[in-house]
């Protein structure tokens, strides 16, 4: 066989699983399946219960269901007084305390949990060099995840079942996490791009968001501006409820029995999935295609225009969706960010950006207006976070391929906090239906 063969071969056997595999929407509602576990509302079907987390965008009023401002809690707790209530301090590892045990750490509790990570902020000897750099790519992604399970490797209590040694892992992960990405950036930055290489092992007294910082920048110099909106956003990532796809692969994948290792993995597999965790990627490259075809973006009429182009599917990537506008569960408002967007304005002012911030502003202004008169919808639209996020890492100096990773980062967390609450919380393994709905053949009587 050679290539044109295999080509063709490929070609034929595509057609075939197009034919045989496409089931209409049709046999869907005749069965009441819901498809994507979604109801024709988009509400989610109840597959679970957790105290990790809840999220907020419906309130009854008088027996009827009446859309309300998002509110995002963790462990009884709204994002917002988590945030608000730092005192100049960092909250990354204060919140990651509090999803993974249930409880807001006292200052001792939050020391010896800060001197935990520290002292799992590091990899295996060699790590780096033979695997993070044996094989780099811009798929940063895959590079961490191949990392993360080579790290099984090195753990003696991998398939232990332990939970002092699940606890471990996760501390572990959730620590090196930052590294795995940053050297695995640097990796590829210098053997693909041809740039230099430097390589800076953390710091144990330093938070996440100053690690990530220091890790990534040739000087390892930042602000605390800087360090203190990253935070931020890295709190606002960490956990989203247990409906998203990555926390619930992580819970399916945990109820079979498999590893700490291969259950983040397979969360990381779905989190680079572009419907899930890429995003901000695509508001980022929405946003310069603004730039690049709206003469004066202090025109608000040339603004609107544009916009309308793209919702109708004639402009941008035309499949008229203006990215960071909308939300699958909320519809006034995304609390995550209500809060970023105070942190934007400061990073933007201490940036000199403002002429950026002014032009998302107006995106944000009149994309929901468009979206209800041309859509029909009745629904509200508002941005959500993944709108102004992927603009603090660009104010950040952060490259585009660090931005999902950075999601994971963050997110990792949540995973943790799912993993251990599905280990306590059942010994079921999660075993959903599916209604054959294929002809059958008897051969007998061919």
């Amino acid at each position: 066989m050679n290539e044109k063969v295999l080509n063709d071969f490929l070609e034929n056997k595509s057609s075939l699983c197009m034919k045989n595999d496409n089931i209409s929407d049709i046999l869907f509602q005749e069965y009441g399946v819901n498809r994507g576990l979604r109801d024709l509302n988009g509400k989610g079907v109840l597959t679970g219960l957790t105290r990790i987390s809840d999220i907020v965008s419906f309130k009854n009023v008088d027996g009827s269901r009446v859309p309300c401002d998002g509110e995002l809690w963790y462990r009884g707790y709204p994002i917002e007084s988590l945030i608000s209530g730092l005192d100049g301090e960092f909250g990354f590892e204060k919140t990651a305390y509090l999803l993974l045990f249930g409880e807001m750490p006292d200052e001792k509790e939050l020391s010896e949990f800060k001197s935990c990570l520290g002292f799992l902020r590091n990899l295996p000897p060699d790590f780096t060099r033979d695997v993070i750099m044996k094989a780099p790519t811009k798929d940063i992604m895959n590079s961490m995840t191949r990392s993360i399970l080579t790290l099984s490797s090195y753990d003696k209590s991998t398939n232990s079942g332990k939970l002092e040694d699940t606890i471990e892992q996760c501390l572990s992960l959730i620590a090196v996490f930052p590294m795995l990405a940053v050297y695995g950036y640097h990796a590829y930055n210098h053997y693909e791009n041809y740039d230099s290489m430097y390589i800076h092992h953390p710091k144990p007294e330093l938070s996440a968001a100053e690690n990530f910082l220091y890790m990534l920048r040739p000087d390892g110099s930042y602000t605390q501006l800087e360090a203190r909106v990253l935070d931020v956003a890295l709190m606002l990532h960490m956990e989203h409820g247990g409906g998203n796809n990555s926390t619930f692969t992580t819970r399916v994948v945990t109820s079979s029995g498999s590893d700490t290792y291969s259950t983040i993995a397979a969360a990381m597999s779905s989190l680079k999935g572009p419907k899930h965790g890429g995003a901000n990627i695509k508001v980022m490259e929405m946003m310069q295609d603004i730039r690049t075809h709206v003469s004066d973006c202090t025109d608000k009429d040339e603004i609107r225009d544009y916009l309308g182009k793209i919702l109708d599917k004639e402009a941008f990537d035309r499949k008229g969706l203006i990215y960071g506008i909308g939300h699958a569960v909320y519809s006034i408002s995304d609390p995550r960010e209500r809060v970023l967007k105070g942190y934007v304005e400061k990073l933007a002012a201490a940036k000199g950006k403002e002429n950026d911030l002014m032009l998302y502003q107006y995106v944000e202004e009149l994309a929901p207006e468009l979206i209800a008169e041309k859509r029909r919808m009745f629904k509200g639209v508002s941005p959500n976070v993944d709108f102004y996020s992927g603009f603090v890492y660009d104010m950040l100096g952060i490259p585009t391929e660090l931005y999902t990773p950075l999601f994971a980062i963050a997110r990792v967390v949540g995973w943790s906090a799912h993993r251990i609450e599905e280990l306590i919380g059942t010994s079921k393994i999660i075993r959903p239906a599916y209604m054959s709905v294929m002809e059958k053949n008897d051969l007998c009587k061919s």
